[in-house]
Order: structure tokens, then C-alpha cells, then sequence
């Protein structure tokens, strides 16, 4: 029996790092939320050591202020301090193959206005690429995290509410348990008009810490969970789940 659970925020950046977004409606295919992280910057400094490489949100943690959003062809985006730019990517045929947490990834060079805007927030000069569908996601196609456990954290650190953009889920769906989600490992949800296989907990870094819409890390967070939450190997306690999409289809709209 597949068991319907009411989402109540879906969400994603098309850019790795950017803030990420709620959206009105998703959808889901086998490659997890259609959209979501199609773009990423890279380091091209000569004297960076992370030169080639994928740029991190937990090294860069401003880009999680940066509004980055596609209409039609164009890319929109949009720093807090108000300078914005909205442009086609367009690419150069260039191909550049670089590291995203151990592995390698082969991204194509974009040209267009985004990467000068990019490189003044930094402070670093880097280039907008268009990625291969999950090519720059972590772990799992599709994240989730429940609203009871948001408020149990929320409780913990003295909070009203917490913003779940600092977990980046695909999904928040709607529970009365909190962390009841720990015990769905090899369940079939539908979520809208998708059907999803619950897969493992979520580990967590110091990303969750950083407050959305400024950039800066406010709330300690991950030194919360981890003295109260199962840890993994290298010390990192879990919130929330991955899960793989079964039955592509579409949720909100």
C-alpha cells in the first residue's frame, strides 16, 4: 500500500550554492526534481587552490544569499545588495572536466553577464557552467525533510520556526512525529502526482548553520542535532532523507 503524504513546500536552485527557492510546482522524473542545480560555478583563479573545482556552498557560504532564477531562456540573478542580472547563457564550447567531492564531473563553459557578477560578490574570479543532470548533487535524487522535526529543532534552539531553505529539500511534507520519517527506509510515498522510494537519512554540515538570506551563520544548528541525532561515520548527524523517484510526475500547480 502506497501511503499519500501532503507536501507543503517544494523548492530548488538552478545555480549550485544559490539560495535555494520555493516553488510553486515541480517536477519529478527519474533524475530527481527537473531544474535543480542545471548550472554551477567554477573556480578559475591561477593561484586558487580549489582552481577547477566545483565551488561549495560550505567554502562559499554568501552564494547562499545570491537569488538565481530561469525564465524562459534567460537567467536571472540577483545579489542582496540589489545589482542583478538577467541573460541567455550562451555556450562557448568550451568543456572543462572538474572535482565535485572526489569525483569528476564534465561541465560545459557558459558565457554572458552572470560569471562578472558572480566574481565581484566573491571576490574571486570564477566562470558560470551548465551541468549534466546530477552531476552536481551530492547524494540522492530527491531530499526531504517533515515539518515535525522542523519544529522539534526550531524548539531545541529557542526558535519560533526555522527556515527549511537552510536544509535545500526538494520537498517538506506535513507530519505530526518528529523524525518518524527515520523509520520510512524502503517505503513507497506519493507525493502529489509522483510516486517516491524513501531512501537513507540525510547527513548534515555546517551549511545548515548559515541563514539564508544574508549568508552568515546565525543559528548552531548542526551542533544541536549532533549531540541528539544519529551520527554517521565521520560525525554527521542526520535530518531528513533522500529518496529516489519511482513514478515521475508533477507536485503543486
Amino acid at each position: 500500500m502506497i501511503d499519500e503524504l501532503k507536501v507543503v513546500r517544494a523548492g530548488f536552485a538552478p545555480i549550485k550554492g544559490t539560495r535555494h527557492l520555493p516553488q510553486d510546482r515541480v517536477v519529478l522524473d527519474g533524475q530527481g526534481v527537473v531544474g535543480d542545480r542545471g548550472f554551477a560555478l567554477v573556480s578559475v583563479e591561477e593561484t586558487d587552490p580549489a582552481r577547477g573545482r566545483v565551488l561549495r556552498t560550505v567554502q562559499h557560504p554568501s552564494l547562499v544569499a545570491v537569488r538565481a532564477e530561469v525564465a524562459g531562456d534567460r537567467l536571472e540573478v540577483d545579489l542582496p545588495e540589489g545589482e542583478a542580472v538577467s541573460a541567455e547563457p550562451v555556450a562557448t564550447g568550451e568543456r572543462l572536466t572538474c572535482d565535485y567531492w572526489g569525483r569528476d564531473v564534465e561541465l560545459e563553459l557558459l558565457d554572458g553577464p552572470h560569471a562578472a557578477l558572480f566574481s565581484r560578490w566573491l571576490d574571486r574570479p570564477v566562470r558560470l557552467a551548465r551541468a549534466r543532470r546530477g552531476d552536481v548533487v551530492f547524494a540522492g535524487a530527491v531530499s526531504m525533510v517533515t515539518t515535525a522535526s522542523l519544529r522539534d529543532l526550531a524548539r531545541q534552539v529557542g526558535q519560533d520556526a526555522l527556515d527549511a531553505a537552510r536544509f535545500r529539500p526538494s520537498l517538506v511534507v506535513e507530519t505530526d512525529e518528529p523524525y518518524a520519517e527515520d523509520s520510512w527506509l524502503g517505503r513507497e510515498i506519493r507525493v502529489g502526482g509522483a510516486t517516491l522510494r524513501i531512501g537513507v537519512p540525510i547527513p548534515r554540515c555546517a551549511v545548515i548553520d548559515i541563514r539564508p538570506e544574508t549568508g552568515e551563520r546565525d543559528v548552531r544548528l548542526l551542533k544541536t542535532l549532533a549531540a541528539h541525532r544519529p551520527l554517521n561515520r565521520a560525525g554527521e548527524p542526520a535530518f531528513g532523507v533522500f529518496a529516489e523517484v519511482v513514478t515521475p510526475g508533477a507536485v503543486g500547480g
